[in-house]
């Protein structure tokens, strides 16, 4: 597993301390598909990500939106996303990929909370493919802009810790899926 980290420099001048992720990655023992499942369920997520303080998907004017709440360490404020997002199973000469892109919208339905800093630019592109044996390989591009001062240990966290705990959390979530 490797998490890559890149200052947003180009598009957001004056060291806004934004970062982009790109992630590479394997989960052995979990298909793309089973890995794609338990990535789209929302109800079973909030079972197993510790984040989790709030997750439900509604339909707004025809269009499926999710609202997720996460939580963040004392002291600094959870935060909240609405967002869209979609899957689709792909074949790209012979290879099935798993491709799911979500990015943040604005919903009058869904308005700010008091207390909780809402996100309003955040985008996602996740691949998951067989790596060829009973595992996948994982590819994710992940941007958000978490609002106010989010101190440097955090964002270091993030990038040496939170994300590989992440998809080892996945990759067990993986295993206690049954649908």
């Amino acid at each position: 597993l490797s998490c890559v980290t890149f200052p947003l420099s180009i598009l957001f001048p004056q060291q806004s301390g934004l970062y982009e992720y790109k992630i590479f990655g394997g989960l052995a023992d979990c298909p793309p598909k089973l890995c794609a499942d338990v990535y789209m369920d929302l109800d079973f997520r909030k079972q197993w990500d510790q984040y989790v303080k709030e997750l439900y998907e509604k339909t707004y004017d025809g269009e499926k939106v999710i609202y997720w709440e996460v939580k963040y360490p004392f002291p600094l404020s959870n935060r909240d996303y609405v967002y869209i997002r979609e899957c689709r199973e792909m074949d790209v000469d012979g290879r099935k990929i798993w491709v799911v892109l979500a990015q943040s919208v604005s919903v009058p339905q869904c308005p700010e909370k008091p207390g909780i800093i809402r996100v309003k630019s955040y985008k996602q592109s996740l691949a998951i493919e067989s790596d060829g044996k009973t595992g996948s390989k994982v590819y994710m591009y992940y941007f958000d802009n978490p609002g106010g001062m989010i101190p440097s240990w955090l964002v270091n966290w993030a990038a040496k810790s939170g994300v590989p705990t992440f998809l080892k959390d996945m990759q067990k979530a993986c295993r206690n899926y049954s649908k």
